[in-house]
């Protein structure tokens, strides 16, 4: 099991954060390898709406999850939504994710949040694996309606 230290992440930890998205890209995408922007994680540890918690082992930084507060319409409770979480692969099937997941559910505790969500991508093995030992199935279906972002142009 892990040892990893669980925190918050703040804008001090923009230079440790960016490597690891650029690894998470990567490894969703393919392709290139993608270059640590530190600009980028700066902007992700300062959006309004985004938290980030932060694994770490000693001073290294070796996983995230960032996560949402959100309204839940129907109860007039909130819930958290996990977005994105990765793990260094050094550093996986030691605990870190659940570790991860466990602070939120303690987070969520404190927060009133009805449930936390976690959409993960179906043919993402090692995340819905954990998804499956933690987590119950929900009724809901995901869906994706691209945005063509040039299409106002």
């Amino acid at each position: 099991m892990t040892t990893a230290e669980i925190r918050t992440l703040g804008q001090d930890d923009a230079h440790k954060l960016a490597p690891l998205i650029a690894e998470n890209a990567q490894a969703l995408k393919r392709g290139a390898p993608r270059r640590p922007d530190d600009y980028y994680a700066e902007r992700i540890l300062s959006d309004k709406n985004a938290e980030v918690l932060g694994a770490f082992s000693g001073e290294e930084l070796i996983g995230f999850g960032v996560y949402f507060d959100l309204p839940e319409l129907i109860t007039g409770l909130r819930i958290g939504q996990l977005d994105e979480i990765y793990v260094h692969p050094d550093h996986r099937n030691k605990g870190t994710g659940g570790k991860i997941i466990e602070a939120l559910v303690s987070e969520g505790k404190k927060r009133g949040w009805l449930h936390l969500r976690w959409i993960v991508p179906g043919k993402n093995a090692p995340a819905v694996a954990l998804y499956e030992k933690i987590a119950e199935p929900d009724h809901r279906k995901s869906y994706v309606i691209p945005i063509d972002r040039i299409a106002g142009d």
